[in-house]
């Protein structure tokens, strides 16, 4: 597939076309207001709120990675899917209304709010960093696969032309051009994978013959406890730990719902997302299966891409389906950059200078953008260093930095009395037992190992992992309630913060406190 047709090719033309087109028009519309900029205006309508969503949670690691979730282990990995659902719902009739009522632009603002800069400082420098390893590494990852295996691209220029191209109407334009430029991608992804899926499942002789063909245990829902991957248990107690911190603490998801224009699109809008969240498991993990019967040698990651180019394909197809998985990766890529600059600009620069203009701001997330787009170039080397199945990864990933945001936000919603010691020190008490465990799966780490608890606790299954670090964290904050309910605390306060923390403190905190 390297000499594409000229249909092909010209329609990959149109649809960069077309994109950068919307992008950047929407961006010159009209002057723009720091909520204009980062919220678009609160002008969000329940059907860019829901094709947002979707977009934003689906990129390249769910056509690449849940394809070679399949290919590599079946249809477990749907589950994660299948909760979404649920957690979705929650969003959009429960938290999602409780943000939006507050009319703060961040979610780490609405935690600041209750417990002071420094919880909000914290929750936003560690969402920056953690966007990097959970969303940018693993989009840059996925689009190095494909387009190599594709279009014959080298690596770093695959991920770089993306880089540039949808940093370009990202910074332009802010929330309004992601979110217009979202609901073209995701037809065009959607009609590709759709594609995908019908040419290949022709090319096995239709549904019947996979299902006839495939291995039982690839179509098995549920693994045993004592699996090393995938265990029951992990999905049941450990999945949903993952998913409060994702779909209803994350400014990534979060930014829609608060750039809705009231909170009636903001239910009608997730049920919407909900229903899409329906589509994965037929649209990316059957193309997984199908690769496993006709190229059974590839490896999982390779899996989409290598089905994709065996597939005998009319001119024009192809171009329509190369299209669809720049639009994935694109469409997760601008809400990287859009939520990280938000972010920067009003959590980690305003706390400094509240009296800051909104020009000053949009500069801000604007020159923010640029250097975060500039990071993820020189991450490209870096990514392309992993090896193991990219969903599965990232998955392992997210169950470790979680469970600690997790634990306190339900905390937040169901006790009113919970003070920001509680908040903070718990945040950094799960942030270090989380940075411990993701040092010794990511090295060679073996100290202590010989010590039997600390051993489990550095090997054991990462779903277990974040059920244990999700409870660990929330005795954490009842003790540190309870030592506050008993005066344990000196009267000058306790304090676990760094300096930088303590200058992000407000006399408001102070007065709070």
């Amino acid at each position: 597939m390297t000499d594409l047709s000229f249909f092909d090719t010209s329609i990959i033309y149109v649809y960069f076309f077309v994109v950068l087109l919307i992008g950047l028009m929407v961006s010159s519309s009209k002057e723009k207001t720091a909520e204009d900029y980062f919220l678009a205006g609160r002008n969000l309508s329940w059907l860019m709120i829901g094709v947002s969503l979707f977009a934003t949670n689906i990129s390249s690691e769910h056509i690449v990675g849940l394809a070679g979730a399949a290919y590599s282990k079946g249809l477990v990995l749907g589950h994660f899917e299948w909760l979404a659902i649920i957690f979705l719902l929650l969003l959009g009739w429960f938290i999602g209304p409780l943000f939006f009522r507050e009319k703060v632009l961040t979610v780490p603002e609405f935690f600041g709010k209750r417990f002071g800069n420094r919880v909000r400082v914290f929750l936003s420098l560690m969402s920056v960093i953690t966007y990097f390893f959970t969303k940018t590494a693993v989009t840059l990852l996925t689009a190095g696969f494909l387009l190599n295996k594709l279009l014959g691209w080298d690596f770093f220029a695959s991920a770089l032309i993306l880089v540039l191209i949808t940093g370009l109407y990202t910074i332009a334009g802010g929330l309004i051009s992601v979110v217009r430029t979202q609901i073209f991608q995701t037809a065009v992804f959607l009609g590709g994978s759709l594609i995908v899926v019908i040419y290949s499942l022709h090319e096995i002789g239709g549904i019947s013959e996979l299902i006839k063909q495939i291995p039982a245990e690839r179509l098995n829902l549920f693994k045993p406890m004592s699996d090393a991957e995938i265990p029951w248990t992990g999905l049941l107690f450990g999945a949903p730990v993952l998913a409060i911190w994702y779909w209803l603490t994350d400014q990534y998801i979060m930014q829609r719902i608060l750039g809705a224009k009231n909170i009636n699109e903001i239910k009608k809008g997730t049920i919407l997302a909900s229903l899409f969240k329906l589509l994965p498991v037929v649209l990316f993990m059957f193309p997984g299966l199908i690769a496993l019967l006709l190229l059974p040698s590839v490896g999982g990651n390779e899996a989409y891409g290598s089905l994709v180019a065996k597939l005998n394909l009319p001119d024009g197809v192809r171009g329509l389906i190369i299209s669809g998985l720049f639009a994935a990766l694109m469409s997760s890529l601008a809400s990287v950059f859009n939520s990280s600059s938000t972010l920067i600009a009003n959590d980690l620069y305003k706390p400094f200078r509240p009296q800051a203009s909104d020009r000053t701001l949009i500069l801000v997330a604007r020159l923010s953008a640029i250097g975060i787009v500039l990071i993820t170039i020189g991450l490209i080397p870096v990514v392309k260093m992993i090896k193991s199945d990219i969903y599965l990864n990232l998955q392992m990933i997210q169950s470790y930095i979680s469970p600690p945001v997790a634990a306190v936000f339900v905390f937040v919603i169901f006790n009113k009395k919970l003070s920001g010691r509680a908040v903070f020190s718990s945040l950094i008490f799960g942030m270090i037992l989380a940075s411990m465990r993701i040092i010794s799966h990511y090295t060679s780490f073996t100290v202590f190992m010989d010590i039997s608890f600390l051993n489990t606790y550095f090997t054991m299954n990462y779903l277990h992992f974040s059920a244990l670090l999700f409870i660990l964290t929330g005795m954490h904050v009842l003790l540190i309630m309870l030592a506050e309910k008993y005066s344990f605390f000196p009267a000058s306060g306790f304090t676990l913060m760094p300096n930088f923390f303590n200058h992000a403190i407000s006399n408001q905190d102070i007065k709070t406190k």
